[in-house]
């Protein structure tokens, strides 16, 4: 069974590869601001379970033909700080005045996930749901943030932070899953194959 990853994220796709599948990845095209601003009542995990809804679905529209049986996975990540959730800053001056915010606190790192089964072509069956994993920010310095920010990482990862990269260095703890703050939470998703009867031992050794 193929496995395809609707995501652009190498971080999740590294988080995959490592625990022994190699999925296809097919890029979503989705318009994420007009997608949540159709629900802006609705919760943080509900916010990020229909953003990774709707990529996986478009990645299965466009590939469905080709590949008729695949299984599919979307995902979308954000952060809850302060009561406000947030994506990507996309500039290094949002992302300082993220950190600024963030030193020294804690949030919540919401990541939604949609798997899809196909059969002929067409979604036959459909499992959902969000993890949630706490993290436990540092207080870096001054020189130290603006070290960090000349990197461009913060710029184009949800909250602004990595747990795989650089900005490990200023993450006190977690409490949860670190695969989730990574961007695909492999236990969640495990238990998503199941309940499309897909069992993950078998995608490891179809994938050697």
């Amino acid at each position: 069974m193929l496995v395809v990853l609707a995501s652009a994220s190498p971080a999740r796709l590294a988080v995959l590869r490592s625990a022994g599948l190699d999925p296809l990845v097919e890029v979503a095209d989705v318009d994420e601001e007009g997608l949540l601003a159709s629900i802006p009542d609705a919760s943080a995990a509900e916010k990020v379970v229909h953003l990774a809804g709707a990529k996986v679905t478009s990645v299965a529209r466009r590939i469905g033909a080709q590949h008729p049986d695949a299984l599919l996975i979307g995902c979308d990540s954000m952060l809850m700080f302060d009561g406000e959730l947030v994506g990507k800053p996309g500039s290094v001056a949002a992302a300082r005045k993220r950190w600024r915010a963030m030193a020294g606190g804690t949030g919540e790192l919401y990541t939604g996930h949609c798997v899809l089964r196909l059969a002929d072509g067409e979604i036959d069956r459909v499992a959902e749901a969000a993890a949630v994993t706490t993290v436990r920010f540092a207080d870096p310095s001054e020189a130290e943030l603006e070290a960090y920010l000349a990197t461009g990482e913060p710029v184009n990862v949800a909250g602004a932070f990595t747990l795989d990269g650089r900005g490990a260095w200023f993450v006190d703890g977690i409490d949860g899953d670190p695969s989730n703050v990574i961007g695909i939470s492999l236990p969640l998703v495990r238990r998503l194959f199941a309940s499309v009867d897909v069992h993950v031992t078998d995608l490891w050794r179809r994938a050697g």
